[in-house]
């Protein structure tokens, strides 16, 4: 899925340096697939896996070198979505600005849509 008209995920300059890090330690080719699954108290969560091969109808993001997937059902949750990385006070984490989402837990790890 890449063509002009493909719903579009975006990744951060601070997303894409914290996942080249972490892909570094990692075979050649491997990538970051971010996916949404049942979970959490909001009901979605975030996954995140490092792979070494794309499905077919995966949205492929390139972004300073590093490659993020979307699979096709996560991407109807992830429509207009940002790949965020923060390192505050609290600590550091991948977040997603996700517009699609009505609610979120407290702790931010869950979602509504």
């Amino acid at each position: 899925m890449t063509d002009s008209t493909a719903p579009t995920v975006t990744v951060s300059d601070r997303a894409a340096r914290r996942i080249a890090r972490i892909l570094a330690g990692e075979p050649a080719g491997s990538m970051l697939r971010v996916s949404v699954e049942g979970g959490g108290c909001s009901g979605l969560q975030y996954k995140y896996d490092v792979v070494n091969e794309r499905e077919s109808d995966d949205l492929a993001i390139e972004r300073d070198g590093v490659t993020v997937l979307v699979d096709a059902v996560s991407l109807q949750y992830m429509t207009g979505s940002e790949i965020d990385f923060v390192d505050d006070l609290i600590g550091q984490s991948f977040q997603i600005r996700n517009p699609n989402a009505v609610a979120g837990c407290g702790c931010g790890t869950s979602f509504t849509i």
